[in-house]
Order: C-alpha cells, then sequence, then structure tokens
C-alpha cells in the first residue's frame, strides 16, 4: 500500500528508529515500526481487516479515519487517501479498493 504522512515532521520521525523511540519510548516505538510494516506490506485495506492490530473505523469526531492498535490505549491513525475515497452504496468506505493510506498521528482516542 501506498503511505503518506500529514506532516513532513511526522514523516521524518517515521523514517527515523531514533526518532520514534525518542518521541514515544521503545515500546511503543517498537508498535509503530511493527504497524507501518503491516500497512506498507497490504495490498489494500481489506488485508488488515484479520491482521494483527485491529484495524478498525472510527465514528463521531474520528469519522473518516482508521486506527490500528499500539499498546494500551494508543493507536496509529490514518485515512484513507484515494481521491476519490472509494465508497460502498451504504456509504460506507470500500477497503478492497483502497489502497493509499495517510498516517495522521499515534494518540489515544478516548483523550
Amino acid at each position: 500500500m501506498d503511505i503518506d504522512f500529514a506532516t513532513t515532521k511526522l514523516e521524518r520521525q517515521f523514517n527515523s528508529r531514533k526518532e520514534l523511540v525518542k518521541v514515544h519510548g521503545p515500546e511503543r516505538a517498537e508498535a509503530i515500526m511493527k504497524r507501518m510494516a503491516q500497512l506498507v506490506a497490504a495490498d489494500n485495506m481489506e488485508h488488515l481487516r484479520g491482521a494483527p492490530g485491529r484495524c478498525h473505523a472510527l465514528r463521531g469526531n474520528y469519522a473518516g479515519m482508521f486506527t490500528l492498535d499500539l499498546d494500551g490505549p494508543y493507536r496509529l491513525f490514518f485515512r484513507p487517501s484515494n481521491d476519490p475515497v472509494p465508497l460502498l452504496e451504504d456509504g460506507s468506505v470500500n477497503w478492497i479498493m483502497v489502497t493509499s493510506v495517510t498516517v495522521i498521528e499515534v494518540g489515544d482516542p478516548h483523550e
């Protein structure tokens, strides 16, 4: 899958193990690297449904975004970046057709 980043700062951080550890600590940095490897290896978002990390769509203030579990309450937030975002007839995202995502942030969706 194609991966973009919401900011150049985030991209620099995610492309450096040292920076990830500095910002998130060693355990979360390791989890982030595993989830990023999953995203890169997937042909489309459908391949993430049964994979470790519990990929799922968010609702409410986070509608249109998806997360992968990291550690504790922390998640890797991303959104489809296909233009336009492929949708099913019911208005939900067509996971099979999403081949590009933008990483938004690492955070706790419950805050």
